[in-house]
């Protein structure tokens, strides 16, 4: 006589463990672990952005076409008309004039009011002086 012991049944394989066995059958040999450890380390798109952005500049040239924006529309458009901004730098503001003429009228006579101006607009701590040149 022969006792028969019940059998409990299997449980069914997950996904994974049946693609790692099937591609094992196929290779005729396990390679999950090595695979495992060769997976690399990725960083989401958004956690990224900023560091790209940083070392392009583009918060740098946004501030300065701000800037270049404020100037056209609240300085006297005679000043505007021969004189830009081209730069900023550690609070330092760099204007280019087209003629010597005009660089000596704007540093003589109107120097004050356009700092007064522009750290009116931008506050004091962000435009601390302005160096003018012609160019």
């Amino acid at each position: 006589m022969s006792i028969t012991r019940k059998q409990k049944p299997k449980a069914k394989p997950s996904y994974e463990d049946a693609r790692r066995l099937i591609l094992a059958q196929w290779r005729g040999m396990d390679l999950s672990k090595l695979e495992k450890t060769r997976t690399p380390n990725t960083k989401s798109l958004a956690s990224l952005m900023p560091s790209v952005l940083n070392s392009v500049g583009l918060d740098r040239r946004r501030v300065e076409l701000e800037v270049l924006k404020v100037w056209n529309h609240l300085l006297d458009p005679n000043i505007v008309a021969h004189a830009q901004p081209t730069g900023l730098n550690k609070g330092t503001l760099f204007v280019t004039v087209d003629n010597s003429v005009w660089l000596s009228e704007i540093v003589r006579y109107r120097r004050k009011e356009v700092l007064d101006r522009l750290q009116h607009s931008f506050g004091r701590e962000f435009i601390t002086r302005i160096s003018f040149r012609v160019g």
